[in-house]
């Protein structure tokens, strides 16, 4: 089974709207790991505009499941932080600070140089690493050259084309981008707009091993409550069927 790591970077931004403290962070981590979550996500920006610096430090602190730390480790602090917490994995994105969002992978023909020193020293602090990429196989391939242990493959498009009832166009881009990593060793995780409508045929794919989801999720829990959200994103991964 597909393992789910809720990123709760969106109940921060509800959090950060008021300066009351709820809702609070720390609470719904703990709700999603009653539920069942196999992980919680945090993507920390240089600007802190949902996960704050000290979230990160105070989750380290509680948490039973596995934590992702995902961040561009060029920016500020980001590195600070992962080699004092030492998460379970580290998810490293190429994000610019004013990024609305993730919104496209690593191209290692150009950034590899910088992230070979960010992976090895994660490594050596035991932190298992990701790097986030686009469904493309030579940027897998020079993943696992640069000594990534897994990849997150940026899912948006696959969503996009999803909900227009046109997934079957791309959908075989994924398919041929997880064998690739498992290919050449490395795990694959996956990411961005996956939701309860798209998990079903997205988890297929017998390679993933991980999907990291917040935006959708959250939403849902306004209409679910969160401890529900959780078990209808755990139930639809359990009935998954993988592609032949």
């Amino acid at each position: 089974m597909t393992q789910l790591s809720v990123n709760v970077n969106k109940v921060a931004l509800l959090r950060n709207a008021r300066n009351i403290g709820r809702p609070s962070v720390i609470s719904a981590v703990e709700t999603c790991i009653r539920a069942g979550a196999h992980g919680i996500t945090v993507h920390p920006r240089p600007d802190e505009r949902h996960i704050k610096f000290s979230d990160v430090y105070e989750l380290a602190e509680i948490l039973t499941v596995e934590f992702n730390i995902e961040g561009n480790p060029l920016h500020s602090k980001f590195m600070e932080i992962v080699r004092d917490v030492k998460p379970t994995q580290c998810t490293l994105v190429p994000d610019a600070p004013e990024a609305f969002t993730s919104d496209h992978g690593w191209d290692l023909t150009q950034d590899n140089k910088n992230l070979v020193t960010v992976i090895q020293e994660l490594k050596e602090l035991g932190i298992r690493v990701s790097l986030f990429v686009d469904p493309n196989p030579f940027q897998i391939q020079l993943a696992k050259e640069i000594g990534a242990d897994r990849v997150e493959i940026y899912t948006e498009p696959y969503a996009a084309a999803f909900s227009v009832g046109r997934e079957d166009s791309i959908f075989e881009q994924y398919v041929i981008a997880a064998q690739k990593a498992r290919e050449v060793g490395l795990g694959v995780n996956a990411g961005h707009d996956l939701n309860l409508q798209n998990l079903r045929k997205f988890c297929s794919i017998p390679e993933i091993l991980e999907v990291s989801i917040g935006h959708a999720l959250i939403a849902d829990a306004l209409d679910l409550g969160l401890f529900n959200a959780v078990k209808e994103y755990l139930k639809v991964l359990s009935q998954t069927q993988s592609v032949d």
